[in-house]
């Protein structure tokens, strides 16, 4: 909204820094930041009020998580909250990429949100049909992707190669889905312990805030030989007001956390971060600055087929946080531990970006 009434009186004084992107990139942390330490306090208060007991907790989980019970869920709403009302103040409203991927942090969210609300109303862990929430989540991302696609394209990049190896067309649009939709629910799995997937969730966001920054500078992005989008550089504002979001939301769920994210906030978060890569076309390089994610994921999905087909189990526990648990690790280990592991793979995924 501010950039838009800058942009019709001409930019004139103090609005002339709003034509710079660095300025609303660092004003959207700033104003995502606020607005979730101030909403906070009482949001959460409202949560424990609706909520009673709070979100379930598995049984069959590791037996410290029981004295979590009481916890109330759904604190995604407020990091949502603080995110759109920051875009919404700083980001061209013109930019069909920003609301593309709002529209998956936002179909994501009710998604998620139905799935929390039907744990805490029934009191159990299940949620909503696993076949019913990917049914959404892939009808959501489909239509974000193909505006996308109709917008830029449907090109492919690899890491380390120089220029597009394919040019998928609209087939980009089933790839894309199957990205946001992965990513997605590979945060959701994620958040287990607290603050253990809103810290990567930062770092991760930070790492392309960088990327599509310089995807969308045609001079950058043809010094590093990496794809020009013009207006992807919008997109990082959405990565900083993530970032001030995730800050101020840490704030309150740090150990002993006093609201969860829920599958509200993780499945948003993780959609949009896929969002921002199929917008950047980068999405194998999200797949090592959010490795720890995908091994997350990957980690469920093995034990399962292998318990299936063997009876028995790989892991003590998956998702893979779990298992470190059941070794005897504490819960600040893990999650202090992943964050390193993390943050290197962010440093990791951006070197790619010269490696061409």
């Amino acid at each position: 909204m501010l950039y838009l009434l800058a942009e019709y009186l001409g930019f004139p004084g103090i609005f002339n820094l709003l034509r710079y992107l660095s300025f609303r990139s660092g004003a959207t942390v700033a104003t995502a930041l606020v607005i979730g330490l101030l909403i906070g306090p009482k949001f959460i208060g409202m949560l424990r009020v609706r909520q009673g007991k709070g979100q379930p907790i598995r049984s069959d989980g590791p037996q410290t998580h029981l004295a979590k019970v009481g916890t109330p869920t759904m604190g995604g709403l407020m990091i949502l909250i603080a995110i759109s009302t920051s875009m919404l103040l700083w980001m061209n409203l013109e930019n069909i990429y920003v609301w593309a991927c709002l529209l998956v942090m936002t179909g994501f969210g009710i998604v998620g949100f139905m799935d929390d609300y039907d744990k805490v109303k029934k009191r159990s862990h299940k949620g909503v049909s696993g076949k019913v929430r990917l049914l959404f989540e892939f009808a959501i991302a489909g239509v974000a992707v193909s505006l996308i696609v109709w917008q830029s394209g449907g090109m492919l990049y690899l890491p380390f190669v120089n220029g597009p190896v394919l040019d998928l067309g609209w087939w980009y649009v089933p790839f894309g889905a199957f990205v946001i939709v992965a990513f997605g629910n590979a945060v959701n799995l994620t958040d287990g312990l607290d603050g253990l997937a809103t810290m990567p969730v930062i770092i991760a966001s930070i790492a392309f805030m960088l990327i599509v920054y310089m995807v969308g500078n045609a001079k950058y992005a043809a010094y590093l030989g990496i794809p020009f989008y013009l207006g992807a550089g919008d997109l990082a504002m959405l990565c900083g007001a993530i970032v001030g979001a995730g800050l101020a939301f840490l704030w309150f769920n740090a150990p002993p956390a006093a609201v969860f994210m829920g599958d509200t906030g993780s499945l948003a978060l993780g959609g949009t971060l896929g969002a921002i890569a199929v917008v950047a076309h980068h999405e194998f390089v999200l797949a090592i600055i959010g490795g720890l994610f995908v091994v997350e994921a990957l980690s469920v999905i093995i034990q399962v087929f292998w318990f299936k087909r063997t009876g028995k189990r790989i892991f003590r526990m998956a998702p893979i946080h779990h298992h470190f648990e059941q070794l005897g690790w504490s819960e600040p280990t893990v999650v202090i531990r992943f964050w390193i592991v993390a943050f290197v793979l962010a440093l990791a995924g951006l070197s790619t970006l010269k490696l061409r």
